[in-house]
């Protein structure tokens, strides 16, 4: 039976109106996906974990050691490698007293040595005469680093100047994949894998599958790559090796469109310009005041401090590095201690401002629901003379403060001390010494809701310069 002219109409009409239903749906998921800002990024538990540990250590040791080396050529005879006194322990507790959280070993740096006798090649410590051969560097330190409580993180260089199928790169995957599932399916549990990319331009790796390798049998490890390796880091390299993070640190960075949660390491070694040992090293040892400005532009700016350690051809670090790391630690504790937290003195307060004066990362102030515009204040009994301030947000959620004020309570009104945007992870602001009986962190704008567990205050009677 033909249709009338009438109903004929009226399915074309609801025909045109379903496909404009549809049509609509479909822009408005496609501008959904479009608009996708900054502040709907929001970091892993992996990587909050992680952002916590805040400062960690990077161990170079290997053939260039022995031979007054930066940067080896592959061409080291292993024989070169003969510590003996290796105590991967005291690297630890050196570490762990300067404040360190976690250790990474340069497992197999440029020059291809591998540190653990790995089955892919000869060119390792059992082909060396330390321990006869059955030594297994990368076990001793895993053991030794978890034994004081402090996390364990592998760097295994992609870039091989000793192996010959380096230059075939899809032979040179396998390879590197089969050394890469010998450490990550026998060390246990690990917090970060380095990928650096140093002298590998113009070689494709296949980093894709490296990544689905150590993500199957290591799925909560951060990988540390630089942006270029967008895709695939959890964490990225700030760009140079001074240890300092330059202007506002946010967490969500834009590449070609894309956005990710992707904090911020910084990398720099104890030593001068030096990331292995050499036989000048105490000349070249950085200073307490320095190591003080490098911690506070780097993890006092919501950033992540990886020191280079380097252990001298005994396997020891030099008596003089861990002098300065006990040093670093014990002027770090006096000066951002709990026990120097000034805010802790605040007269009693309502149980949310305390949540942020506590001490306790696992707590924090709420600003009211909804709100983009709050403030935090704390009042004293008598008043307090400080020159720093430490901001902390709860970042579970993202990054909310984008800009913000520290005021102090100055001849009956509120003077600005500090004014900035990014709190992010944690924020040191520092200025001229102030005396007050009222302080305030004032959030002037906020995406959502603002989360703070940390408002602290300190005197620091000198600024720390190099």
């Amino acid at each position: 039976m033909k249709p009338s002219r009438d109903r004929t109409n009226h399915c074309r009409h609801l025909h045109r109106r379903v496909l404009a239903g549809v049509l609509a749906v479909t822009l408005a998921c496609a501008g959904t996906a479009a608009a996708e800002n900054f502040i709907d990024v929001t970091p892993s538990p992996q990587q909050t974990h992680w952002q916590d540990l805040e400062f960690g250590v990077i161990v170079h040791f290997g053939t260039n050691t022995f031979l007054d080396r930066e940067w080896g050529d592959g061409s080291a005879d292993p024989a070169v490698f003969n510590p003996d006194q290796v105590d991967p322990g005291q690297w630890a507790k050196a570490a762990q007293s300067a404040g360190a959280k976690y250790l990474v070993l340069v497992a197999k740096h440029h020059d291809g040595f591998a540190l653990w006798p790995t089955g892919q090649s000869d060119y390792s410590v059992k082909s060396s005469p330390w321990l006869h051969g059955r030594g297994d560097l990368v076990r001793m330190t895993e053991q030794a680093v978890r034994k004081q409580g402090m996390d364990f993180g592998i760097y295994l260089s992609p870039w091989d100047r000793h192996e010959p199928r380096y230059k075939d790169a899809k032979a040179y995957d396998v390879f590197y994949a089969a050394q890469m599932d010998e450490l990550i399916q026998n060390y246990g549990p690990l917090t970060e894998w380095w990928l650096d990319g140093a002298g590998s331009s113009g070689h494709v790796y296949d980093f894709k599958k490296y990544i689905e390798e150590l993500r199957t049998y290591q799925p909560n490890t951060m990988v540390f790559a630089d942006v270029a390796l967008f895709d695939y880091g959890d964490i990225r390299w700030v760009g140079q090796e001074d240890g300092h993070i330059r202007g506002e640190n946010w967490n969500v960075i834009d590449r070609h469109g894309e956005l990710r949660w992707r904090p911020v390491e910084v990398d720099t070694p104890l030593h001068k310009l030096q990331w292995f040992w050499h036989p000048n090293s105490d000349t070249t040892l950085k200073s307490v005041p320095e190591l003080m400005d490098i911690w506070e532009n780097s993890v006092g700016l919501g950033g992540q401090l990886m020191l280079g350690l380097a252990p001298n051809r005994h396997g020891l670090l030099p008596a003089a590095d861990v002098a300065r790391l006990k040093a670093f630690g014990e002027a770090l504790q006096a000066r951002y201690g709990n026990d120097s937290d000034l805010a802790r003195r605040h007269l009693p307060t309502d149980a949310n401002t305390a949540a942020a004066l506590d001490g306790n990362d696992d707590t924090f102030w709420s600003a009211p629901e909804g709100s983009h515009h709050a403030e935090l204040e704390v009042d004293f009994a008598q008043p307090v003379t400080f020159d720093r301030s430490l901001s902390k947000e709860w970042i579970n959620a993202g990054q909310q403060v984008q800009k913000y004020t520290v005021q102090a309570w100055v001849d009956g009104s509120w003077k600005t001390v500090a004014s900035a945007e990014a709190i992010g992870h944690m924020k040191i602001d520092r200025f001229a010494p102030v005396t007050t009986s009222k302080v305030r962190l004032n959030i002037l704008s906020s995406v959502g809701t603002a989360h703070i567990r940390g408002f602290e205050l300190f005197d620091v009677a000198e600024p720390a310069k190099p």
